[in-house]
């Protein structure tokens, strides 16, 4: 309930700055159209808005779900095999040296304009950071813990499924909660390049109409929507922690 308060303040506030400005600057609304405007799009666009969310949430929760199980696997390989990591690091570092914009283009030549290109694009934009941040959790757990297993007959797999696993879940869980961030800007990305539907795709048709109040229409339900997963990743991954802990959470 607190959270939902203070979004909801942090959602109160924004709009009186924005009214705030337009009562101050006097903007023409085809520059910054007013709340209340933005407000009325939003209802009368509501059916038009609603079909391209839920091409963009499609895109963002499976590139999210495929992002975190493929840098799940990755981090577990990395900290099993030096030779994974002599190898797949600097592809990891490649992955994040080269501009995700300039890979939008090709990924839509590759897998075309629907869903596809941008549930990859989504993926790669969380791959890194759920990888990294998994990964470090694994390369951290408790040497003494480590040797305990080890003088108990526990072998590589065994250690690995039911002690770095488990001790490495709270990195998880902060991988995870950058990726719910990330992930909503792989697929507006990838639908800008190329698309005829999502949130991404609306956006830039409104802006090319000259329909400012659309366009903002748009970016609010791509905030909200970012917000409440951002959240309900956020409560998935204090789950895990307490779990990781031996504690119970509400």
């Amino acid at each position: 309930m607190r959270q939902v308060r203070d979004i909801a303040l942090a959602g109160l506030l924004g709009v009186t700055l924005w009214q705030a400005a337009i009562w101050l600057l006097g903007p023409p609304p085809f520059i910054l159209p007013p709340p209340l405007k933005v407000a009325q799009t939003m209802v009368a666009s509501r059916a038009l808005l609603a079909e391209n969310a839920l091409v963009t949430i499609t895109e963002v929760v499976l590139g999210l779900l495929l992002g975190t199980a493929l840098g799940a696997i990755t981090a577990i390989q990395l900290a099993l095999s030096s030779w994974a990591r002599k190898l797949t690091m600097p592809l990891l570092v490649f992955s994040q040296a080269v501009p995700v914009f300039a890979l939008a283009p090709l990924l839509t030549l590759w897998f075309g304009y629907g869903l596809g290109s941008k549930i990859v694009m989504t993926l790669l934009i969380i791959y890194f950071p759920v990888t990294s941040a998994f990964y470090d959790g694994l390369a951290r757990t408790d040497r003494d813990v480590l040797d305990l297993s080890r003088n108990m007959g526990g072998n590589t797999w065994r250690t690995m499924c039911h002690v770095r696993i488990p001790m490495a879940l709270p990195a998880l869980g902060s991988g995870l909660r950058l990726a719910a961030v990330y992930a909503p800007i792989g697929a507006i990305i990838g639908e800008w390049v190329g698309a005829s539907k999502g949130l991404g795709y609306l956006m830039l048709l409104a802006n090319g109409r000259a329909k400012t109040d659309l366009m903002f229409a748009s970016l609010i339900v791509l905030a909200v929507f970012t917000i409440l997963l951002h959240a309900a990743v956020n409560r998935l991954a204090d789950k895990v922690d307490a779990y990781a802990k031996g504690e119970t959470y509400d």
